[in-house]
């Protein structure tokens, strides 16, 4: 028998100032995780596909950086920090539990094209395969040439109901010291509801709402934990102690 009663809030809820990835991001909408290399898009990506699995929602992670071993890995790893940080007992039968909710495909970037997304995808929904409510693009190259593709991808997830979310590299003379969307994602922000900038500062990894967040939210920017990478806020778990969770099932 698994916990019940695990409750997450999103964990960029307190950031953005909403409770749930509905608010978060509406159907049909686009997020992204902004960064330099190395600095976590890909470890609060699978924080953010974690929170939709022990939601019950069916996520679908793409690479093209990684094949699907390492990424089956990274889920391993960020989902055990989790656990470990907040006492979640019968953590294996917890994580299995969320296998048949997660799919992950891997692109070779020189082979990855939008339209050849939206086929695989249609071929995964009409089969009954897989039939995703959030999608995760990790490592997709972006410049204004993207903006077409992207806009026909965005009308595929209004189409289906689709969130998705991106990881974006930005080099390090890219990072804004103010507000300021970097101009790398300047050509195809108005496609998005809501941009995250995950920015070092000397010793500490902060996360910044670049667009999506309110303005009374009280809150300017998060932590990240250097060693775990996961995201310092003390409303990722809504109940304390935690209780047990519900059983996800396909």
């Amino acid at each position: 028998m698994l916990e019940k009663g695990l409750i997450l809030s999103h964990p960029l809820g307190r950031l953005t100032g909403h409770e749930s990835g509905e608010e978060i991001m509406p159907q049909g909408g686009f997020g992204a995780i902004l960064a330099r290399a190395g600095v976590g898009k890909t470890a609060i990506l699978i924080q953010i596909a974690i929170h939709g699995l022990l939601s019950g929602k069916n996520v679908l992670h793409i690479s093209l950086n990684d094949p699907v071993k390492k990424v089956g890995l990274w889920y391993k790893e960020v989902y055990r920090n989790i656990a470990s940080l907040h006492n979640i007992t019968e953590q294996e039968q917890v994580f299995d539990s969320m296998l048949p909710h997660r799919f992950i495909m891997t692109f070779e970037v020189e082979g990855f094209s939008v339209p050849k997304l939206e086929e695989r995808l249609t071929d995964l929904m009409e089969q009954n395969i897989f039939r995703p409510h959030l999608i995760l693009i990790d490592g997709l190259p972006f410049d204004e040439s993207q903006k077409a593709s992207l806009s026909d991808l965005k009308s595929f997830a209004k189409k289906h109901s689709l969130k998705i979310w991106f990881t974006i590299r930005i080099h390090r003379d890219e990072i804004p010291v103010t507000d300021v969307i970097p101009a790398l994602f300047n050509d195809v922000e108005d496609l998005f509801e809501t941009a995250i900038l995950i920015q070092p500062d000397e010793k500490e990894i902060f996360l910044k709402v670049l667009k999506g967040g309110k303005a009374d939210s009280g809150m300017t920017r998060l932590s990240l934990d250097p060693t775990t990478m996961l995201i310092n806020q003390s409303d990722w778990i809504k109940d304390s102690p935690p209780q047990a969770a519900e059983n996800l099932r396909p």
